[in-house]
């Protein structure tokens, strides 16, 4: 007779993924029950440790764990590239908006020298450290960033933490939708970097360049813009421009290298990746036509816009296809 506390542990069971259930449901009822007896069982429910135990395992099983079908392999595969190439981003970001600042305060005047950073000065050591550690923090996704191709995971995850925490004072402080939209970027991929990256995950690599190549070539791009045309370097105008180029080399890359073609994960974390970009793009759009915007800037905005929905359109079309292709052969 199924007790109580049977079904319990069964509907626990629940959020595994099927193939996983088959194999192993049994077997992790039988172990749960073991030692409890059958007089109790109808009073007892399972402890809160063993529930997250198990939403842990259905997260890993879900994300390419070994043994995992074709869907959840990519899915994981898709999910740790998007980290990664997320997590680049934000570095390059934060290392190139700090290096032009820096320079430009070189030149600058005394006055706003000593307002730096963050415009702390008069206000005492308290708010200076706070401003201070708001302006330094960022720097951590490069640490991450460096930690997670060495497979040090644990401390990719902790930096990228301390390094999304700017992110969500400035939601604490300001919260509008920019800022909201930031934060939730930050955060999705720290959540993607702890989701993706589990004990059972293999190693992160990065497609098409070196990682030190990828770093130096993204901070280059985004500070040669940000420099060249500083009217319109807005703070999601560097990003976009990124994103433009990544999804620009991976269309062309993948047109030239036809053994590129069965790989859905790549164009799949691009898009993605594109898509967030996309949603902070669109919102700095508006609000630069509710500032009364110039016209020139914000048609420079909008074809950014347009250009960016139609790689990420593009990206999403080729590893679709890819993803087919891939489970019709399977």
């Amino acid at each position: 007779m199924t007790t109580l506390l049977e079904q319990r542990y069964r509907t626990a069971l629940r959020l595994l993924p099927s193939y996983y259930r088959a194999e192993r449901e049994e077997e992790m009822v039988e172990t749960y029950l073991h030692g409890i007896d059958e007089h109790d069982r109808d009073e007892m429910r399972p402890a809160w440790g063993e529930v997250a135990g198990i939403a842990a395992l259905a997260l890993r099983t879900r994300m390419g764990a070994a043994g995992a079908p074709a869907r959840y392999a990519t899915l994981g595969a898709t999910v740790r590239l998007f980290a990664l190439l997320s997590v680049l981003l934000h570095a390059a970001s934060a290392l190139t908006e700090r290096v032009i600042l820096l320079t430009w305060l070189k030149g600058a005047p005394g006055r706003c020298r000593e307002l730096f950073p963050g415009g702390s000065s008069g206000h005492g050591a308290t708010p200076g450290l706070y401003q201070a550690a708001l302006w330094l923090l960022p720097l951590a996704w490069t640490v991450a960033y460096l930690a997670l191709l060495r497979d040090h995971r644990r401390t990719a995850f902790t930096f990228a933490v301390l390094a999304a925490l700017p992110d969500l004072a400035s939601v604490i402080q300001h919260p509008v939708a920019l800022s909201l939209t930031t934060a939730a970027f930050a955060w999705l991929t720290v959540l993607a970097l702890c989701c993706g990256f589990h004990r059972d995950a293999p190693r992160a690599w990065l497609p098409l360049a070196s990682p030190g190549q990828a770093l130096m070539g993204t901070c280059v791009l985004m500070g040669a813009l940000s420099v060249v045309w500083p009217g319109v370097a807005d703070v999601g105008w560097a990003a976009g421009s990124a994103f433009i180029a990544a999804a620009t080399i991976c269309l062309v890359a993948r047109r030239r290298s036809p053994k590129h073609v069965a790989d859905p994960e790549l164009p799949l974390a691009l898009a993605t990746l594109g898509l967030a970009i996309l949603v902070q793009r669109t919102l700095i759009l508006a609000f630069q036509v509710q500032d009364h915007t110039p016209g020139s800037l914000l048609t420079a905005s909008a074809v950014q816009a347009g250009i960016i929905a139609l790689l990420a359109a593009a990206l999403t079309a080729t590893g679709t296809r890819s993803l087919t292709g891939r489970f019709r052969t399977s």
